[in-house]
């Protein structure tokens, strides 16, 4: 089963589930806290697999780019590493709200 599928079958999951796991109710024990800790830490999961498959897929068109025109090494790898930092950056902007999400809810 491809990545895409197997992804798509979880962020399925995880929505179907969402309603009923979030729900609050009076007579359960379950803090009212406990949506955004989940929801967090859902967040950060996704964003670092983000990141990985970002990172994965700009070190591809690196190699691809190099082992094609092995002349212009230097070039390719100069813009990888500018890609590679923006992917990075987004994907750390991403976990610091996630960190963040609780403190404010």
């Amino acid at each position: 089963m491809r990545l895409s599928n197997v992804l798509l079958l979880a962020l399925l999951g995880v929505l179907a589930t969402a309603s009923p796991l979030f729900a609050q109710q009076a007579s359960s024990g379950i803090p009212t806290s406990l949506g955004p800790g989940v929801g967090a830490g859902i967040g950060m999961g996704l964003a670092i697999v983000g990141i990985g498959i970002g990172i994965g897929l700009v070190g591809h068109a690196a190699l691809s780019g190099i082992a094609r025109q092995p002349e212009q090494a230097g070039a390719i790898q100069g813009v990888m590493y500018v890609l590679a930092g923006l992917v990075e950056g987004a994907g750390i902007i991403a976990l610091v709200l996630c960190l963040l999400l609780p403190l404010i809810v």
